[in-house]
């Protein structure tokens, strides 16, 4: 860890550190969760101390996703002029799919595009953790399968290649699982066309499901990207506290 990095307060951060030393890149805690951060090629041996230690025993693996940090920290929304609820519209329309493969927006503040987040539970110690590592290559991004370690990781490590293409090394059967045969891209990929490049409808001329050119859907902004805190509820808790003298 630098100088920089957050300090670990809890008994679960003080013991990740120890066990897993130069090994875990940082180690971060926010709204009671435990977060550590790994090279890509401590992955595995990583994973490996997690659930066989017997401080640690995270035992069961409860999910394991892609993240795609491409215009990580943009946003398409208006604050400024908010309305009185406090929501706003999106108005810049250049978001993610919506803009040219050469005016593609980069990753800020991250140190690659590609991330994978496994999320682990211990029974015995009930205990979560997540734990994320970044793919070393942006073109190619990749890390070494965990299902020699949790065997139910099998088909999380199948999605997360289906919808970002994140290869895991070692993998024993690495294929498509949500997507149709022959399906190109991956669609969780933050430059993927909101709208797709085909749709899909059955015709009852031809007897058959047709592809065609996507027409009948518009992209529009839905969900704002950004988390922000509401000082109005840290008010009312301390107004509480007051009423109530403590």
């Amino acid at each position: 860890m630098t100088a920089t990095d957050p300090v670990p307060h809890s008994a679960l951060a003080q013991l990740l550190q120890a066990r897993l030393g130069a090994r875990c890149a940082r180690i971060d805690e926010a709204r009671g969760q435990t977060t550590i951060e790994v090279l890509p090629e401590n992955w595995f041996n990583v994973a490996m101390t997690l659930r066989d230690d017997p401080q640690l025993q995270f035992e069961q693996l409860m999910d394991l996703c892609g993240v795609d940090y491409l215009s990580w920290g943009e946003v398409e929304w208006q604050g400024d002029e908010a309305s009185w609820q406090g929501f706003s519209r999106g108005v810049e329309g250049a978001g993610p799919g919506r803009f040219s493969w050469a005016g593609r927006p980069r990753p800020a503040h991250v140190p690659h595009r590609f991330a994978v987040v496994a999320h682990l539970l211990s029974i015995r110690h009930n205990q979560r953790l997540r734990v994320r590592a970044y793919c070393a290559d942006d073109e190619l991004p990749s890390l070494a399968s965990l299902v020699p370690v949790w065997p139910g990781v099998n088909w999380f490590e199948r999605e997360a290649f289906d919808l970002f293409g994140i290869v895991f090394e070692g993998h024993p059967d690495l294929r498509r699982i949500l997507t149709d045969y022959g399906f190109v891209g991956h669609p969780f990929r933050k430059d993927f066309p909101l709208i797709g490049n085909v749709e899909v409808r059955y015709d009852a001329d031809k007897k058959r499901v047709v592809y065609e050119p996507v027409a009948s859907v518009q992209p529009r902004v839905t969900v704002p990207r950004t988390i922000r805190d509401d000082s109005r509820y840290e008010q009312a808790q301390a107004e509480a506290k007051a009423r109530d003298g403590k």
